[in-house]
């Protein structure tokens, strides 16, 4: 009996074995020939780009390269965004800004004046007002409006003012006194 209890596992694993080699061999001809070429979905790989295409952009709250060495301002004019990068280079703090409708040119400034709480161009109270450019006489800082509030400026007014998060601008306060570097990126 025992002769007979081994032969019928033995074939019940054979017929398992065969219905696995069948499962199988019916995926593999119902793939998608991009799966079959070895690439996992989502991956990117140079071959599956298109001709000229670039890298893909680096984390949107990556530190942007070039940017300069020690501590300083980051301010990307195209990613609405800051770094707060301390003497050894590390990011301390990154947020996202709303941005004047005056742009300064990319480069290197200084923080050239602080104040405290005054009203903003467009009649706002704002708070923790660091500036470092003037363009065509429109003096352009970082700000915090004091009812939180950072709608998009108003593109029929020259404004300066860059808008953050009032928890934001305390960090610029603390971080950017006057003669600090701020590095304006594309």
């Amino acid at each position: 009996m025992a002769v007979r209890s081994a032969q019928l596992v033995a074939g019940l694993t054979a017929a398992a074995a065969l219905t696995i080699a069948g499962f199988a061999y019916q995926a593999a001809t119902n793939v998608p020939a991009a799966l079959t070429s070895g690439a996992r979905a989502g991956d990117a790989t140079p071959a599956a780009r298109a001709p000229g295409a670039q890298e893909p952009p680096a984390h949107p709250t990556a530190l942007p390269k070039g940017s300069g060495e020690g501590p300083r301002v980051v301010y990307a004019l195209g990613g609405r965004r800051v770094w707060l990068v301390d003497e050894a280079g590390k990011v301390a703090r990154t947020f996202p800004v709303s941005p004047s409708t005056v742009h300064p040119p990319v480069g290197t400034y200084q923080v050239s004046s602080r104040s405290n709480s005054v009203a903003g161009s467009d009649g706002v109270r704002i708070e923790h007002v660091v500036r470092f450019a003037t363009v065509e006489g429109v003096t352009v800082g970082f700000s915090a409006a004091v009812d939180g509030s950072a709608p998009p400026a108003d593109p029929a007014r020259r404004t300066g003012g860059i808008r953050m998060k009032r928890a934001d601008g305390n960090a610029m306060w603390t971080f950017a006194t006057v003669n600090s570097k701020v590095v304006v990126v594309g």
